[in-house]
């Protein structure tokens, strides 16, 4: 099974480092640059599974693609937030209208700061959304290039930190923030095959649990090529691994399998970005019952 893996999809980076992981599943693991990139490399059969925010899969099932949810994690409301500079003038979400914010626009970004202008009687067509990819949001926050950054882990746990931000929202205010693996009915996995990759997801997130200190250190080896804190890394390679270890203490790692209450909370994600303009047509997302 080709398994895809991106920067900030963290169960799938363990997945790829953990002793065992999928052995059943003969696992092959591809490496690609983030989220927004799953659907097109399930649709062309390049990855068989992939795990992302809760906004890619609603996009795919938006251009027809057929997605089938196989697993979600818990909530992740440490995962997302909203900084402004530490002396903007701006003090809360309703002071964001015609503010020029930075994001990566099509992922959890988008719905976070849809629900978050939604409670203040605002939408996303009141602010300016600036597509941040991979440049260095906080340089363009601290440098006026723009007026708010949603931020996520690893470097919202750095921005924290901080005194030269300031948060103004965070993600468990407004939105699940789960992480979904899914796949395409066209790549037509089986009904043994979910169950394996349910199980699999869940051992390791118990083990990660169990041993947050193993996963920061698998995290930190493997941001540098595998060094880990042996051999020469010094402070820097326990200031890593520290960092890390507060990232994995910071969520939860358990795994369920897709239930209805996931798919509706899909379902209300798909209708307010419906509602906002992000999506241009309505879409009812349904369960999809593995009988394979």
């Amino acid at each position: 099974m080709k398994i895809g893996v991106h920067p900030n999809n963290l169960h799938l980076r363990l997945a790829r480092l953990w002793p065992g992981a999928f052995v059943d599943l003969q696992p092959i693991f591809i490496s690609y640059a983030e989220g927004r990139d799953t659907a097109a490399l399930l649709e062309s059969g390049d990855i068989d599974l992939g795990g992302t925010g809760s906004t890619p899969p609603i996009e795919a099932d938006m251009r027809g693609l057929g997605v089938e949810y196989v697993a979600a994690s818990a909530p992740r409301p440490a995962n997302g937030a909203v900084f402004v500079r530490r002396g903007s003038p701006i003090g809360s979400v309703a002071e964001l209208k015609g503010r020029r914010i930075s994001l990566i626009d099509g992922s959890f970004h988008t719905y976070l700061l849809a629900r978050s202008l939604e409670g203040e009687g605002l939408s996303l067509p009141d602010v300016e959304r600036v597509e941040s990819g991979a440049r260095d949001s906080l340089a363009d926050l601290l440098e006026g290039r723009v007026d708010a950054w949603v931020a996520m882990s690893p470097r919202l746990e750095k921005a924290l930190e901080r005194d030269d931000v300031r948060l103004i929202v965070r993600c468990g205010a407004a939105i699940p923030n789960r992480s979904l693996f899914w796949t395409l009915e066209r790549n037509g996995l089986s009904a043994e095959e979910i169950r394996s990759i349910v199980s699999e997801l869940s051992r390791i997130g118990v083990e990660i649990t169990a041993d947050p200190r193993a996963a920061a250190r698998l995290l930190a080896s493997g941001d540098r090529g595998g060094s880990g804190d042996r051999g020469g890394s010094g402070d820097r390679g326990r200031t890593d691994i520290d960092a890390w270890e507060k990232v994995v203490r910071s969520r939860d790692f358990t795994v369920f399998p897709i239930d209805d209450e996931i798919i509706a909370e899909q379902q209300e994600e798909a209708d307010t970005l419906l509602r906002h303009g992000h999506f241009s047509k309505p879409i009812v997302l349904k369960r999809r019952e593995t009988t394979r």
